[in-house]
């Protein structure tokens, strides 16, 4: 039912429902300065509605652009994306008086059969939605060939077709890129056959991108590179000690930014010395929990934590909504802390190449090192027999002689 946000007023008066949002606000974490600017756009929002005659079940991403375009155009200095007005659109919706906000789907004809296959990628697949959401950008120029008159073509496709896309494709992208876009295409092409669009699956026509395995060398850090990066984080502030807690579980764990961020309190087994990592594919699996990793965390949760944040993952934000990191945000941190340590640009991923190489110095085995890293092929830990110097100088053969 549409409910205009006036007509929800006469039962809840604005004074009552902005003491409401205060709250609400104050709740999350926000500071009473930023409560007061938001509550004077939500009065503004309601004064805008009521001048266009409009339904707060109306809302929606169009909707919110004419909001603030009319605002910028009002010469407001501040308040004008839709990121400023989402605390006040969260805050109705769970009022049952907006619908939930939805942003621009992709337009055109492949918008049906994508949101069908990210479906299938999340809920079959157990894939991540940034992953899915990567593979269906490698898609769309694909895709895009194949529209005819207004409509969208698959069921016409052919081997040649593939190859031909691939052929023209890839060359124009760096070989991280164009390997993605190989595999979304395989993936594409045998969701196409189970949902009978093709008569049979055409991942075979796909070509492979050349690439050596095992041609570069991970890049790890060494101890004075990690003992600097550590020293950058500002152990007496909120952020500084979570900071140092997160460091630390990618150098000595070897995880990855996402299991971090995913990284429950529920998950840490304190009594075993244990943690239940949430990886790659839905997998759970436990690794264990080394001292000075739990004393880290443990020092941030007992004290830092925000005591009002949102849900039971262990590293919170602490600017409000005080709610879980993202696993972009924990590469955001390692990238500042190198930057602090003058490091140059260093990656989330790369302190998980230091943890593996730190093992092998220690004389730990390739089959140890991928059962930390939880590697399902004994090939991904491979790579890291090229790092270990000296046991390859014990197979090395000497240099023969030139002739004098």
């Amino acid at each position: 039912m549409s409910i205009k946000l006036i007509e929800a007023q006469a039962v809840c008066p604005c004074d009552v429902l902005l003491q409401d949002f205060e709250g609400e606000l104050l709740q999350q974490g926000y500071k009473p300065s930023t409560v007061l600017r938001k509550k004077r756009l939500f009065a503004d929002l309601n004064d805008w509605l009521q001048a266009q005659g409009l339904s707060a079940g109306d809302l929606s991403y169009e909707l919110a652009d004419r909001f603030l375009f009319d605002r910028r155009s009002a010469g407001y200095a501040r308040h004008k994306t839709l990121e400023t007005l989402r605390p006040i659109l969260d805050y109705l919706h769970l009022l049952q008086l907006v619908p939930p906000l939805e942003a621009r789907g992709p337009e055109g004809p492949a918008s049906v059969i994508l949101d069908r296959y990210r479906l299938f990628l999340t809920a079959e697949r157990s894939l991540a939605t940034v992953t899915a959401l990567r593979y269906i950008d490698c898609l769309r120029p694909f895709l895009s060939r194949r529209v005819f008159d207004g409509g969208l073509d698959l069921r016409s496709l052919t081997p040649a077709d593939v190859t031909a896309f691939v052929v023209a494709r890839c060359p124009q992208l760096n070989t991280g890129v164009a390997k993605l876009t190989v595999t979304a295409l395989r993936s594409f092409l045998g969701f196409l056959h189970l949902e009978g669009i093709t008569e049979r699956s055409l991942a075979h026509a796909v070509p492979k991108v050349l690439h050596r395995r095992l041609a570069g060398l991970p890049k790890g850090l060494d101890h004075d590179q990690v003992r600097r990066l550590l020293a950058a984080c500002d152990v007496d502030t909120a952020v500084g000690c979570r900071d140092l807690a997160i460091l630390t579980l990618l150098v000595r764990l070897g995880l990855r930014s996402g299991e971090v961020a995913r990284l429950r309190i529920d998950d840490i087994d304190w009594r075993a010395g244990t943690i239940s990592v949430r990886g790659k594919g839905n997998c759970h699996e436990r690794v264990p929990l080394p001292s000075d990793v739990g004393h880290r965390v443990a020092e941030y949760l007992q004290h830092p934590r925000p005591a009002d944040a949102i849900g039971r993952t262990v590293f919170i934000r602490h600017f409000a909504p005080h709610h879980a990191l993202c696993a972009g945000r924990v590469s955001g941190i390692v990238a500042d802390a190198a930057r602090r340590a003058g490091l140059g640009r260093v990656h989330a991923h790369r302190l998980r190449h230091t943890a593996a190489t730190e093992l092998l110095r220690t004389g730990a085995s390739l089959p140890e090192i991928g059962q930390l890293l939880r590697h399902r092929r004994a090939a991904t830990t491979a790579i890291y027999a090229k790092v270990d110097l000296d046991r390859l100088r014990l197979i090395a053969r000497p240099w023969p002689e030139g002739d004098q």
